[in-house]
Order: C-alpha cells, then structure tokens, then sequence
C-alpha cells in the first residue's frame, strides 16, 4: 500500500496547533487581576500609638492566600459570614509594646497565594508608636476650645465633652487623623481636635498640681469659687438637679487644701466641699439655693481656676428679664430647602422678628444673633452671647427629613438642669395645633452647648411635610409659634417661681 500525506486545510491545521500549545492569552488575563486590592489602618486614617494600643489592619485581596504585615505579623482571612458575604478579607492587629520604635511610616503587607504568587501593598496611613519616656504635650488656643468623649462623628460633630479655656495643658497619648487622645487621668482619655491645640516642644512633665487654699465669695452679679493651682489643668463639670448642685472635677489635682473661706454676700452657693475620687482627680461640689439653675462659667485667671455662678433673675418674669433670640442659619446657610424652595433660613428669621416683637411688647431685654438675612457662624454665636450675657436663650430652627410623611414640633436640649425649658415651650408650641414630635435631650448643637444661661432649641416644624410647611409659610401661623414660645417662656418662669415656694 502506497505511502500517503494527510493534507490539511490552513484553517484545520491551525486550530489542531492551539488545540496543543499552552493558552498565554488566558494566563495574562489571570495574572493581570491584582493580589491584593486594599491595604489600610483601622481607623483608616494617620495614628500615633502608644505602648498598649492597638494597631489594627485590613487587607483585601485573592482568597486562600497567607498574609503577613509588620514583619512578620499575621493576618488572618476572616470568613464570609463575618466579612458581609465577602472572601479574600484579612485581617489582624498588633499589640504595642514598650520599646517599639516606629516613626511616621506607611505600612506593608505581603499576600502569597496557594499557587505561590506573593504580592505588596502599602498603606496611605502612617503610623507612629511614641516613645513612654518622652511626654508630648499640647496647649488649648482659641475661645471655644472642647474635648471629645470619642472618634463617632454626624452632623453635629463629636459627642462633647465640654468646653475648655485656653492655655491648658494636656498630655497627648495617641492621634488619629485630626484628632488627639489625651490623658485626663488614670484610665481616662478623651480626645481634641487638632485645630483648638498646638503642639509644645519637648521636655514638659506631664500635667499636674497640688490643690490650695479655696475661696468662696460674690459680688452684685455672680458667686465665685476660686480655686489655686500651679498650672492650668483639664476640667469637666456636671449640673445635676434634685438636690440642685455643680460639680466640678479637675483632673491631675491633688488635694493639698486645708481650708475653705465663704464670705458673706452669697445669693446662689450653699455648701462648697471637695473631694479626692481619684489620686489624680479632684473633685469639688457646689450646692446651690435654688431648685433651677440659671448657668455657670468655668475658667481661669492665671492659674486660679474660676467658676462663675450665676444668680436668678431678681423677678421672675419677662419684665426687664434678658432674652436670647436665634433665628437659625442665615447668608450663605440656607438650612433645609422645601421642595417648591422654601428656605429655612427665611422662615427662622421671620419667627424669631415676631418673636422679639412679642417679648419687647412684654417689656423683656431682647438679644438678636442676626436681625438680617446674614452669614453667622456658630462659633461667633456662642461668642456673642457669652459677652452679652442673656438669662435665657432661645433657638428658632425648621426640621426637615427625607420622609415627607414626618410632622410637628419638638424642642431640644443638651442639659437636664436645662430641660425645664424645653419642656415648657414643647408644651405650648403643640397648643398652635402643631403634632408632637418629642422632646429631646443631650443634643449636640453648638447653641445648646454654653452653661451660661438656660437654653433651648425649637424645632418648629417639618418644612419636607406638605402640611407643616403650608403652616411655617404662613404669616398668621407664625404668628402663633412667636406667641406660643412666649407663653412657654412665661410658663418656665411661673413653673421656677412655684418650685421656690417649696
């Protein structure tokens, strides 16, 4: 039988040659899909860490791998279930120790897969461990500056602590992102925004002092409790009713005080007493006359630190009574905008008019925070009335919600010594026929922040709701929310009057 050749069309025989040669193609694509798609800090954002942190990380990349960072450092993949559904989730942590070095760097990461592909990836967060033998201390600035319990942030910011003076010190333990953590006291930290401290150079000691004597006295307008320290430390104070009473504690103070002086001449203070709660943490209650409170301020001059009392009103009554009007927003804050474009900042300014029109007519002292359609920042608010020095305040303010369905009114408060207030006005504001939305406690807004003065929020209605906006839009019914937050004014102070009598 004849020898033969298998003749092939071209096209057969180049699909028999990819049928048998190897797919580079296809190994390109795979290889092209990166290893690891995200390495970064938890919190991701720039930290300082002392000896006892956490430093925390998360790396996304190829399933199944093993995954290491910070020389050596596990990383472990977490499964679906804890990860929301998704593989490929590492991560892991490191304890800081003691003699830790570490300055100001990104991290790094390596991920090797089951098939030995090995990957890096670097963080965009630097970390830095601080060094235990080096205190780093900051100095409070500005008028208003605040410490923070934590990191949460919304709308309103971080959930306050209370306001500081200026010029304390402070010993800075951690940072992250903007904001420092500081040691008031053994076992408690809190935290401060970059922007109201500056950084001092090295070499300080870390915050504290032995308490002096205590003085006691008044003059026409306030009672004072002045205590002698050697530096300006942190603080934080609590009004608390029912017995009505201040306490103050003053962290890295130490009790070296041996006697207390009250002069004659006192309105507000009853008995002053101290005591050392903690080794570092000293603690002075302030009782007072009166069941309501009508505001205190803390400070210093020099390194006395101050606490201002202030006294009731000689009458209880709008008649020569100092009142705070707050027409929320303004200029370039509009606030919530309606859907047919009405805006908040509008309708807050026409009640507040009304409002001071109402309260003059009753002979009260009114104080404006903007009488014009003009820009007024929060900060330059609270600044205003802490020079002008109002006996009560009142913010006028339009909600609004992405649900149109919600509706009425509700007022807002921050402190429980304060919530008195809030109530009355709640009160009369749902008699203009207003639904009742609540009233709210431990609000965060920068109006109700200040201990100076009683203060309150009203939330006057939903300017997203159909009907509640025909309501704020309408002359008349302004007119009734301006006469019903007088009412409710006047109530508080009839409701104080009754409690005195007790």
């Amino acid at each position: 039988m004849p020898n033969t050749t298998l003749q092939c069309h071209p096209l057969l025989r180049l699909l028999l040659m990819l049928l048998v040669l190897p797919v580079p193609a296809l190994a390109q694509q795979q290889s092209a899909a990166p290893l690891i798609t995200s390495f970064e800090t938890v919190p991701a954002a720039d930290q300082w860490l002392s000896p006892g942190d956490r430093l925390q990380v998360r790396l996304v990349g190829q399933p199944g791998g093993r995954a290491t960072f910070l020389n050596g450092q596990p990383l472990w993949e977490l499964p679906p279930a804890q990860a929301q559904g998704r593989r490929g989730v590492y991560q892991g942590s490191y304890l800081v120790q003691p003699g830790d070095t570490l300055r100001g760097r990104r991290l790094s990461a390596t991920l090797t897969t089951p098939d030995s592909l090995t990957a890096t990836a670097l963080t965009a967060q630097t970390v830095q461990f601080l060094e235990p033998q080096q205190v780093q201390l900051a100095a409070t600035r500005g008028a208003l500056a605040y410490l923070n319990y934590g990191l949460g942030e919304d709308r309103l910011g971080g959930a306050k602590l209370g306001y500081l003076d200026s010029l304390v010190t402070l010993h800075v333990t951690g940072r992250v992102g903007d904001q420092y953590r500081v040691r008031l006291a053994e076992a408690r930290t809190a935290w401060v925004p970059e922007e109201v401290v500056r950084l001092l150079p090295p070499g300080g000691f870390v915050p504290a002092s032995l308490t002096g004597s205590i003085s006691v006295q008044g003059d026409s307008v306030f009672d004072y409790v002045r205590v002698a320290l050697s530096q300006r430390l942190p603080y934080q104070s609590q009004l608390l009713p029912e017995p009505s009473r201040l306490v103050v504690d003053i962290f890295g103070a130490t009790s070296n005080t041996n006697w207390i002086t009250q002069r004659d001449g006192l309105q507000e203070l009853g008995d002053v007493s101290y005591e050392q709660v903690q080794p570092d943490v000293f603690r002075l209650v302030l009782h007072l006359r009166h069941h309501q409170s009508w505001g205190y301020h803390i400070g210093y001059r020099g390194n006395m630190l101050e606490i201002r009392v202030r006294r009731p009103p000689q009458k209880l009554r709008l008649r020569g009574l100092v009142v705070a009007v707050d027409a929320g927003h303004g200029g370039d804050n509009a606030g919530a905008t309606s859907a047919s474009g009405v805006r908040e900042k509008d309708l807050t300014l026409a009640i507040a008019l009304k409002l001071r029109q109402e309260l003059e007519q009753a002979d009260a002292q009114v104080l404006m925070t903007r009488t014009t359609d003009q820009t007024v920042d929060n900060g330059d608010r609270v600044l205003l009335l802490r020079r002008q020095l109002p006996q009560v305040l009142i913010s006028i303010h339009v909600n609004s919600s992405a649900n149109p369905g919600m509706q009425g009114t509700s007022t807002y408060y921050r402190y429980v010594a304060f919530r008195p207030l809030s109530v009355a006005l709640y009160e009369e504001m749902r008699g203009t026929g207003l639904a009742g939305w609540g009233n709210v406690g431990s609000f965060n807004f920068a109006l109700n922040g200040p201990t100076e003065y009683p203060n309150a929020l009203v939330e006057t209605a939903f300017l997203s709701n159909p009907d509640d906006e025909k309501r704020l839009t309408d002359p008349e019914f302004q007119q009734r929310m301006a006469e019903a937050m007088k009412r409710g004014l006047q109530q508080f102070l009839k409701e104080v009057k009754r409690d005195e009598r007790r």
